[in-house]
This record gives structure tokens, C-alpha cells and sequence, in this order.
């Protein structure tokens, strides 16, 4: 299977961030300067891609190349337009189940994640542009190829995301400790959309403040939570057990 392609060099990521290349992440080199070097930040940061800056001892493992301090990964899938796509499942009639990841950062979580969304009928995957894990050959070896039949979309931030899912009459539900319900209180047989928030640090607190309706899974031994891959799978399968249920 084809991992994603890297390209390398502060020339070669400009061009080819300007020739529209769906660039997922880049790294750059810890206090490299330069005009051409500050040209390709600014665009970076223009087009809201997701960036980091490392040692060139990273770089040197990404690349055995020249990369000039930079090193950038072109996404191997292709990415929704939210919007076309909650159109467009509302209008074929089935009952919308999408799939918000806010921030979560390991990419094998991720893929994981996919394998067991595409499972379960989810509709879409939305992920925030910045700060979460990329589709590169681990997101794609972890979900079986799942990654490349299931719809994924970028949005800047994911109360974005949850605005427009409410304004589509789609119900948001947080996966989060932080509420007295747990996921067999909540309905899931109406149009909904569910949360997950990232490995450490949860979801976002503006983000909760904003949401429908939250819910969290019971508990019973002395760890006090799941891996976030696995509480996605518990919260998908209930969603599917009330929708074979109601039918």
C-alpha cells in the first residue's frame, strides 16, 4: 500500500502549496530564518495547514534528501466539502450519522477510528485543519483501507462544524466525563452527530459549552478512562443498536 508522498525542500512546498497539493502537515527546521524561509510560513499560515517545528535530527529521519529544513506530507485521500457533504446525505434520505474529532493526535487511534466508523454506517469524519493527527501510511495500514471509503472533511475549527450541524438539524453529543448521563440516556435514533475529543486533553471547553447533549461511558473497574479508539466504538455500536432497534 502507498504511503503518502513527501516532498522536501522551502522551494518545492511553496510551489507546490500554490499548485493546490492537499499538503497535510509540514515540519520545519527550530529557528531556521531566511526571506524565502518567512514566505513559506506566512503561506503556511495563510492556507491554515498544520505545521511543527522540529530538530533537523526529525527532519534527517524523514528524509535522507537535501530537504533545505523543510519536509512537507501531501495527504493520499482527497477531502469533503462539509457542507456538500450533510447536504447531500440528508437529501438521500437516510438518518445522518457523522463523526467530529476534535484534535485527537495519534494517528493509529485514528485509523482504528475509521475502520470502526466506516463499520457502523458513519456518514462522515470531520477533523479540525490544525493541531490533529494526519492521514499518512499508519492512519491508512490501522483502518484496513477504511480511510478511503469513508468521507473525510477539514474544517478550521470543529464548533464550526457543530454550528452547521445544528443549523442542519443534526443533534451534537460529546463523548465527555464531565455529565451525569451516560450513552444509554441519550438518544441516537434521530440525525446526530458525536464528539470525540483528543488523548489528553478531552474536548475542548468552549466546544462542550455549545453541544446538544453529553454523555460518557460507565466505568466499573479502577482506570479511569478508555482508550479513545475504543470509547468511539462503544458510543458508534450503541448508535446502531437504538437505530436496529427503532427499525
Amino acid at each position: 500500500m502507498q504511503d503518502q508522498t513527501q516532498i522536501f525542500g522551502i522551494r518545492a512546498v511553496i510551489e507546490a502549496i500554490n499548485a493546490g497539493k492537499n499538503i497535510d502537515k509540514a515540519f520545519l527546521q527550530k529557528g531556521l530564518k531566511g526571506e524565502l524561509f518567512s514566505e513559506l510560513e506566512s503561506l503556511l499560515n495563510r492556507k491554515s495547514i498544520n505545521k511543527s517545528y522540529v530538530p533537523i535530527e526529525k527532519l534527517n529521519r524523514l528524509t535522507k534528501k537535501n530537504h533545505q529544513g523543510v519536509v512537507a506530507q501531501i495527504s493520499p485521500i482527497e477531502f469533503h466539502n462539509l457542507e456538500t457533504l450533510v447536504l447531500s446525505v440528508i437529501e438521500s434520505g437516510k438518518t445522518p450519522l457523522f463523526l467530529l474529532l476534535d484534535q485527537l493526535s495519534d494517528v493509529r487511534n485514528f485509523g482504528a477510528i475509521i475502520r470502526t466508523a466506516e463499520c457502523t454506517g458513519v456518514n462522515g469524519i470531520v477533523i479540525q485543519k490544525k493541531g490533529g493527527a494526519p492521514v499518512n501510511g499508519d492512519t491508512i495500514k490501522t483502518s484496513a483501507g477504511a480511510v478511503f471509503k469513508i468521507p473525510i472533511c477539514k474544517v478550521d475549527h470543529i464548533k464550526d462544524a457543530v454550528f452547521y450541524m445544528q443549523a442542519s438539524g443534526i443533534k451534537v453529543i460529546a463523548a465527555t466525563e464531565k455529565t451525569n448521563d451516560t450513552l444509554y440516556d441519550v438518544s441516537f435514533t434521530e440525525p446526530c452527530a458525536i464528539i470525540m475529543g483528543s488523548e489528553g486533553r478531552g474536548i475542548n471547553p468552549s466546544t462542550l459549552k455549545v453541544v446538544d447533549a453529553k454523555a460518557k461511558l460507565p466505568l466499573l473497574g479502577d482506570i479511569e478512562s478508555l482508550n479513545v479508539s475504543v470509547a468511539c466504538g462503544a458510543f458508534l455500536y450503541e448508535a446502531v443498536r437504538q437505530r436496529l432497534d427503532k427499525n
